[in-house]
Order: structure tokens, then C-alpha cells, then sequence
């Protein structure tokens, strides 16, 4: 869009493990050339994730008449409802908690994080303080990530930070403004079939295949995503493909650690694959960031 309007573009919300906001680019080379002038689009992302494709996309081709974002995590898609409906709520209680959080010395920050983290995972908030916490524990986490353990509790600990910015009122009310056209899901990534349609274009983020034994380190829930789940989502693939959809999916390249391994070659063979280098923003050790390979994968053939 015009960047030389005053409008605030909206923003990932969260920082999120994947986050496709370098990768803008790649995704938009992948979409059909005609995009911008398709009638009557819907647009549906079944692993939205920290929604950098989704906010990007819907602001760029404002000729998208419906979207359709789905997650597995629930208090990431509570804070997505929250966030279209009762974004002013959410603000005063982010304004509250970052007004409560910035005057503590590093001691008093740390304990105040607990006792969030903590009441984030009793169960017990509503979804405006569910929301609330959501976004506080993930701009004060470590790395911002996003981890749960085997009882799916986040167990992320506390992160050092000067000055961050808990509630940032501008980007809010930019999301909330293009949620609006949003239909919002919460569940098993198939249930987005029934969009599917010569009308439809998916894009596909799911949490990726660990290419070392150090990268799965990170799970988006306690169920994880393995091969079968990615053999799956690739049936899913095929199953809007016959329905006339247009998908662009991405994942990790195996090939970038083991030039031998043939997993998404294989199972994706019959569909366009091309490998794209990517920064790895987010990981546990400083050692593990650095650019990457990166595979898109799609049945888009006239990009």
C-alpha cells in the first residue's frame, strides 16, 4: 500500500517463533499475478500464527472481500478476538499492567512476570486478562517465544528488558481495524476446508519440520506437529487443489543440514517448490540464528 499516507499500518501484535515479516517478499513472488484484481477473494490461513502474512496481505490487496485465520492455541486466538472486539478493554489493561511493570527494579520485574505467567496459566482470567497477559508475557518473555510444556502451561522465563513496549495503542487499533473483514477460528488446521473454492487462496505456516536435533525445542502445543502432521497437511494440500484453490506453503529446507534429505521433495513432488534464504530471528542460542534456507511450496503456476 501507499506508504506516503498517514495511515498506521497494522503489525504482528506478538512476536512469534517464524514470524514471516522478512519473508514478505517471497510469499508475494509465490501469489498469482493477478492478485490485485481478482473479484470476490478470500483469503484463509490455517496457522496464523503471529499473523505478519495475514495483515500484510489484507492491507495490500484490499480487494480481498474475506479472510479466514485459524490457530491451534487458544490464547493467541482469544487475544485475536479480544483485539476485533474489545480492543479499547484490552488497552486500558495493557496500559495498567506496563504502568505497574516499568517502575520496578530487575528483582521486582522478575517476580511480578511469575505471578502473571502464573495466573496466565491457572485457567481463571477472562478473555480481556487472558489477552492482556498474552501479549505482556510475550513482550517480556525470553526471546519472545512461545513454549509450552507437556501439561501445555507456558514456561518461558522471564526476559531482561529496558524499556519494552507492553501496549502499543497505535498498532492495536490498526489490527483492530483489519480484523474487522476477519472470520476467526480456533482448532485443527482442516476444518478450514469447507472454504475451499476456485475463489480461495491459502497461505500455510505450519510449525516446522526440526531440521537438527536441537531445533524442536520450541512447541506451539502440546500436541507438536511430526511427519504424519505434515503428511497430512500435504492430503490437505491436494484436497484444495481438486476444490480449484490456490495455496503457497512454507517450511524448513532439510537439505540446508543433510543434502540427502528428500522429505518435502517427496511428498510435495507433484506441486511448485523453490528454496529461499531466510534470517532465523528467534532460537535459544545466539549460535542458532543466522540466515537459512527456507522452502515455498505452492500450486501456483502463474506467479
Amino acid at each position: 500500500m501507499d506508504s506516503s499516507n498517514n495511515i498506521i499500518q497494522a503489525r504482528p501484535f506478538v512476536k512469534w517463533v517464524g514470524g514471516k515479516t522478512q519473508l514478505l517478499e517471497e510469499v508475494r513472488k509465490s501469489l498469482p499475478h493477478d492478485i490485485a484484481t481478482r473479484e470476490h477473494l478470500t483469503y484463509v490461513e490455517p496457522f496464523v500464527g503471529g499473523g505478519a502474512v495475514m495483515f500484510w496481505i489484507l492491507q495490500a490487496y484490499p480487494n480481498i472481500e474475506h479472510a479466514v485465520i485459524n490457530d491451534i492455541n487458544q490464547e493467541l486466538i482469544c487475544t485475536y478476538r479480544v483485539i476485533k472486539e474489545n480492543v479499547e478493554r484490552l488497552i486500558a489493561a495493557l496500559t495498567k499492567i506496563q504502568n505497574d511493570y516499568l517502575p520496578l527494579n530487575a528483582e521486582e520485574r522478575k517476580a511480578y512476570y511469575m505471578a502473571k505467567r502464573a495466573r496466565f496459566n491457572s485457567g481463571q482470567a477472562d478473555s480481556i486478562e487472558t489477552a492482556a497477559l498474552f501479549i505482556f508475557l510475550n513482550r517480556t518473555c525470553f526471546n519472545g517465544l512461545y513454549r509450552v510444556n507437556s501439561k501445555g502451561e507456558f514456561n518461558v522465563p522471564h526476559g531482561r528488558y529496558a524499556n519494552p513496549r507492553i501496549c502499543d495503542t497505535e498498532n492495536l487499533h490498526a489490527c483492530s481495524a483489519v480484523l474487522r473483514k476477519v472470520e476467526i477460528l480456533c482448532g485443527d488446521f482442516a476444518q478450514t476446508g469447507r472454504f475451499a473454492g476456485p475463489d480461495t487462496i491459502y497461505y500455510f505456516d505450519p510449525p516446522y519440520k526440526p531440521i537438527t536435533g536441537t531445533s524442536s525445542f520450541t512447541s506451539y502445543s502440546k500436541g507438536g506437529f511430526d511427519d504424519a502432521e505434515q503428511i497430512r497437511l500435504r492430503d490437505f494440500c491436494n484436497q484444495i487443489s481438486r476444490e480449484k484453490s490456490l495455496f503457497v506453503a512454507s517450511n524448513s529446507d532439510p537439505k540446508d543440514v543433510n543434502p540427502e534429505e528428500n522429505f518435502f521433495d517427496t511428498i510435495y513432488n507433484h506441486f511448485i517448490i523453490k528454496r529461499v534464504s531466510a534470517a532465523r530471528m528467534i532460537n535459544s542460542d545466539a549460535s542458532g540464528r543466522g540466515d537459512v534456507s527456507e522452502l515455498m511450496i505452492s500450486n501456483v503456476t502463474n506467479a
